[in-house]
């Protein structure tokens, strides 16, 4: 029985999503969620520690932030700064201070958050849960990474569709 209903659940949420009313179960039920949780970060490893993006603590899933995180640096935590269109974007996320400002300014120096993956990993979960909501698209990797590449409202950001074309060339996708 309960298998029955699990699969009528399954198969109404699928029809829903043909449908374009929603992007899932996990979205509807990332939507309910209050609390933004923090996420350990294995430095040594360059990623998360669980890197099961279906176990991820945060908004954007492990495989969406490694799919950003190698379109801006390769993933490469010794970067440093680099002037990006007339602004310096910092650390393997290519952070800007604007950015770090929005996620909280996490431990209190925009250089040494956006320098290391761990805050700046931490500091892309909170922005996205700050603007994901107010954005009026989907909690998705194709919405996080265009915002994360065009600000508050990058998902609708026509030049951000480049910028996601070369997420998807490391192997995301809407869903990841």
């Amino acid at each position: 029985m309960m298998t029955e209903l699990k699969m009528t659940v399954a198969l109404f949420f699928a029809l829903l999503c043909g449908l374009n009313f929603c992007c899932g179960l996990k979205e509807i039920v990332e939507s309910y969620k209050v609390e933004f949780e923090q996420r350990e970060v294995d430095v040594e490893s360059d990623g998360p520690v669980s890197g099961n993006s279906v176990d991820s603590n945060g908004l954007v899933s492990d495989k969406c932030m490694r799919c950003i995180c190698m379109v801006e640096s390769h993933c490469n935590n010794n970067i440093g700064c680099r002037m990006d269109v007339g602004s310096l974007s910092c650390g393997p996320f290519q952070i800007k201070k604007a950015y770090w400002i929005d996620c909280g300014q996490p431990k209190g120096d925009y250089k040494t958050c956006a320098n290391d993956y761990a805050c700046a990993y931490n500091c892309i979960q909170t922005y996205m849960a700050r603007y994901i909501g107010h954005s009026g698209c989907p909690k998705n990797c194709e919405s996080y990474a265009r915002i994360h590449n065009g600000g508050p409202r990058g998902c609708t950001n026509p030049n951000t569709i480049g910028y996601w074309n070369k997420i998807k060339q490391q192997g995301c996708t809407i869903y990841s």
